[in-house]
């Protein structure tokens, strides 16, 4: 029974470290492969979806939205201006704005670092010779002012646009005409929000009816993922593609490699497609109309988003259509808020109900203590005080095994190699001693799930991103630098075998002594929360043992004294 009992702490051991490099590396795996991003750009034809998207034509619908008489004031000539990039300043963004097909081409997230202790904001959109990747939109079909020839080209008032301190909201209009009819795309941003809405007024003031589709998509090359630039060579990569959902399916995952095999085949008035990074998402979602999903891949480039179905404008008549582009970080309380199922782009894995209860108690005592790394301490000492009953258990067997170690060693010389008998009088001690072999695996078994949740944890949420705890740990999430909490893991570790009863078979005996130097190995390169939890854990469970060992050992010499009296 004890050599059962320890090849099942090896066997849990090994598997949790096998689960953990598979949870490393399976959605790296998944990335593209490609280092290099082209030196040409795409030529614009290809940036135009197809009118029919990739679920197949529905039939031209006329919007019960905003669809009254047009007021010929509305429509008066637009001063264009020649200045470049429009650039949109918000509480949250650094916004530019193509005026030519009116695409967002760079965002910056104001309130995000781009690398620990650095000075610049982290860019989550741009179009440059390092990296492509821009939320598009535009109008297509009959009348479409988007077409392989070319981009609608706007008009606009400004070249900059600022929220001011107390501005609520900030509205960037955009204007083409074209044989009497007037186009406006409006970007609306909202003080201390990231979803940004985008309307299209189509205006029609000739004496011929209008047709068209408005599609929202998003552009990116195959570069990898800038969020994991500052984690090291040996950072936890996670999941970088594209995604969608919808309320009756909220989350899918595509991959890049996917985005031609004709997967995507939906459609859906409230649903969302978008594309996942570390720590970060964007994403388009329509509001008053039906998309209709697509994917594709055009020479290096991948597109994922969504056509409305043809929409036909009466003369003297206008018609609104609207979609919401949330570019911003993966956290959980706006993004359920934007789209249902976009919260789950916080991917916590099969393990999720776990990791959404750690989460929650991890962030209500960081909300009390406002430290990160403190706050892991505390949910250790939270879980090992939920887990104390089945720990004491397990303890005190240990504690009992350690007790009749001696006992067991003289069955093994008065019964050599009689395995029958060897065994009966194990079981009769057993018995004797109420000692269940079986009971110290409870611990390790219960914990490996808990471990494997906060990995996730750790992992994917961005308010761990760049989270300090004391001194030389900077960043949880990341590895820690000097290897200094790996190590004490180790010894704590080392310490804690110790004072468990020792295998009586010698190659059991290696194995043991070599687990915590091949789990300080592991643990070198995972996130610093991730070992500061199990350090501490090891460090109460040091003390719980060694509490119960010197009570069983008492028990024992007053069984020994009472005995010889």
């Amino acid at each position: 029974m004890q050599k059962i009992f320890r090849v099942m702490i090896i066997i849990a051991m090994l598997i949790t470290a096998y689960l953990l490099i598979l949870a490393w590396r399976d959605d790296y795996a998944d990335a593209p492969a490609v280092d290099t991003v082209p030196e040409t750009a795409t030529s614009v034809g290809a940036d135009i979806p197809s009118t029919s998207g990739a679920a197949g034509d529905i039939p031209v619908q006329t919007l019960p939205v905003d669809n009254g008489t047009v007021d010929n004031s509305a429509v008066t000539a637009t001063p264009a201006t020649d200045a470049g990039l429009i650039t949109v300043t918000t509480d949250r963004y650094d916004i530019k704005i193509n005026p030519e097909g009116g695409d967002i081409v760079y965002a910056a997230l104001k309130q995000y670092d781009a690398t620990l202790d650095s000075d610049k904001p982290f860019v989550l959109l741009e179009n440059n010779s390092n990296r492509v990747y821009v939320a598009q939109s535009g109008l297509i079909g009959q009348n479409g002012i988007d077409t392989a020839e070319g981009r609608a080209k706007y008009s606009h008032t400004a070249n900059n646009y600022v929220m001011e301190k107390g501005q609520q909201t900030l509205s960037v209009p955009l204007t083409y005409k074209k044989d009497g009819v007037t186009i406006t795309k409006t970007f609306s941003f909202t003080h201390d929000k990231y979803p940004i809405d985008i309307s299209y007024k189509i205006q029609n003031a000739s004496t011929a009816a209008w047709q068209g589709q408005m599609f929202a998509q998003l552009k990116r090359d195959d570069s990898k993922d800038p969020g994991m630039s500052d984690k090291g060579a040996l950072s936890m990569a996670t999941y970088l593609g594209g995604a969608w959902g919808t309320p009756d399916d909220p989350y899918n995952k595509l991959k890049f490699g996917n985005f031609n095999d004709g997967e995507l085949t939906t459609t859906s008035d409230k649903g969302w497609v978008g594309i996942v990074q570390h720590y970060f998402v964007s994403a388009w979602t329509p509001e008053n109309f039906t998309g209709k999903f697509f994917s594709r891949e055009t020479g290096d480039d991948y597109f994922i988003g969504f056509n409305s179905q043809p929409v036909n404008v009466a003369p003297d008549k206008q018609v609104t259509l609207n979609a919401t582009l949330y570019a911003g970080p993966k956290v959980q309380s706006e993004l359920k808020d934007v789209a249902a199922g976009l919260n789950q782009t916080v991917d916590y894995g099969l393990l999720w109900p776990i990791s959404k209860i750690l989460f929650a108690l991890l962030d209500g005592i960081h909300k009390i203590i406002g430290n990160w790394g403190w706050s892991i301490i505390l949910l250790t000492i939270l879980v090992k005080f939920a887990l104390m009953w089945f720990s004491n258990k397990s303890y005190y067997s240990m504690a009992k095994m350690r007790a009749i170690a001696p006992r067991l060693a003289a069955l093994k010389e008065e019964h050599g190699d009689d395995r029958m008998k060897m065994s009966q009088e194990m079981m009769a001690m057993y018995k004797e001693e109420k000692v269940n072999p079986m009971a110290g695996c409870l611990p390790i078994l219960m914990q490996m799930p808990i471990f494997l949740a906060l990995y996730w944890v750790l992992v994917e949420s961005i308010e761990l991103r760049h989270a300090p705890w004391v001194l030389w740990i900077q960043d949880l999430s990341a590895m820690d630098p000097w290897f200094i909490l790996p190590l004490l893991m180790g010894v704590s570790m080392f310490v804690q075998q110790q004072l468990n009863p020792q295998p009586a078979d010698p190659m059991q005996a290696k194995v043991m002594k070599f687990l915590p130097i091949i789990f300080t190995a592991f643990m070198l390169f995972f996130p610093a929360g991730l070992v500061l939890y199990w350090t501490v854990n090891n460090l109460f469970s040091m003390t719980h043992q060694y509490i119960v060992n010197k009570k069983v050992e008492e028990e024992q010499k007053l069984r020994t004294v009472k005995v010889l009296d």
